[in-house]
C-alpha cells in the first residue's frame, strides 16, 4: 500500500490530515501529489510534507493509483472537468464531499470510476478522527481507501449509503458539538471566579479525559456516567438540572435536524 501513488484535488484541512496521516505512516512523500489552486498553499504543503504539488487537476490525477477528492460539494462539477479521460481505469476515486452519492460522482466522472465515498471528521487534523465509508467498488479499492482513511484515526463501512445521512449528524458533525460544551464549560468557570486560562485548560483536558475513558475502557457512556455520579453530590445535583432543563431532548433534536440537513443538500 505505501508504494501506491495518490492524488488529491484539493489541498484544504481534511487533505492535510490525510497527508499528515500517509507520512506519519511511512508513506513516500514522492508518491503524493497535490492539485491546489492557491499557490501559498502549495508552498506550504511541499514545505512541510515534501510532497508533489501542481495547479493542474489533470496533471495530478494522470497515472494516480487513488485520486482523493478533497473539495466542497459545491466545487465538485468545476474540479473534475476535463480530468475523467486521465483517471486510470483501475484507480480507486476516494470523495470526503458531504452529500455527493456515489451514483453523482459516477455521473460526474462518466460512470466508469471506482468510487468510495467517506464522511471523515475534523479531529483526523490530529490523528485521531474517525471516517465512514461506503461504497460498491470491489475489495482493492475498498482496502486501498481504508488504508488511507486509518491513516489519520479509526474507519467504519455501511452497507447502506442512504445512512450517511445519519453518520453526517452523529460524527461528521459530532466534534462541534462537544466543542459547543466545552466553551460552554469554560465561560461558566471563568463566571465562577476562574482565570479564563484555568477554565480553558480544565475544561478541554476534562473533554480529553473523559473521551479516553469512552474508548479505552470498552464501557458505555451511561455506566461511566453513573459511575462518577454520587447520590445527593455535586454532579447529581447539575445533571439533574441538564435533565429538567431538557439537555437530552435538545441534543436528540440538534442530530435529527442535521440528518435533514444532509438529507436535503443530497437531493
Amino acid at each position: 500500500m505505501q508504494q501506491l501513488k495518490i492524488s488529491f484535488i484539493g489541498g484544504g484541512n481534511m487533505a492535510e490530515a490525510l497527508i499528515a496521516g500517509l507520512r506519519r505512516a511511512g508513506h513516500e512523500a514522492d508518491h503524493i501529489c497535490v492539485a491546489e489552486p492557491g499557490e501559498e498553499r502549495r508552498k506550504q504543503l511541499a514545505g512541510q510534507y515534501g510532497v508533489r504539488v501542481t495547479a493542474e487537476n489533470r496533471a495530478a490525477v494522470t497515472d494516480a493509483d487513488m485520486v482523493v477528492l478533497a473539495v466542497k460539494p459545491q466545487q465538485m462539477q468545476v474540479a473534475l472537468q476535463g480530468i475523467s479521460d486521465a483517471i486510470d481505469a483501475n484507480a480507486t476515486v476516494v470523495s470526503i464531499a458531504a452529500g455527493l452519492t456515489v451514483a453523482k460522482l459516477a455521473s460526474m466522472l462518466g460512470g466508469q470510476a471506482h468510487i468510495v465515498r467517506v464522511m471523515p471528521n475534523t479531529p483526523a487534523l490530529v490523528g485521531a478522527g474517525v471516517s465512514v465509508l461506503y461504497s460498491t467498488a470491489d475489495e482493492q479499492h475498498r482496502h486501498r481507501a481504508e488504508y488511507l482513511m486509518t491513516a489519520c484515526g479509526s474507519a467504519y463501512w455501511l452497507d447502506q449509503e442512504q445512512q450517511m445521512h445519519a453518520v453526517t449528524a452523529l460524527s461528521g458533525s459530532g466534534p462541534a458539538y462537544f466543542f459547543l460544551l466545552t466553551e460552554v464549560m469554560e465561560a461558566s468557570g471563568v463566571a465562577l471566579g476562574l482565570s479564563r486560562e484555568l477554565a480553558r485548560d480544565l475544561a478541554s483536558q476534562t473533554a480529553l479525559g473523559a473521551g479516553r475513558m469512552l474508548v479505552e475502557s470498552g464501557r458505555p457512556a451511561d455506566a461511566l456516567r453513573q459511575q462518577v455520579t454520587s447520590p445527593g453530590g455535586t454532579t447529581q445535583a447539575a445533571l439533574d438540572m441538564m435533565f429538567r432543563e431538557g439537555l437530552p431532548d435538545t441534543v436528540r433534536k440538534a442530530l435529527t435536524v442535521a440528518c435533514r440537513r444532509s438529507q436535503e443538500l443530497a437531493s
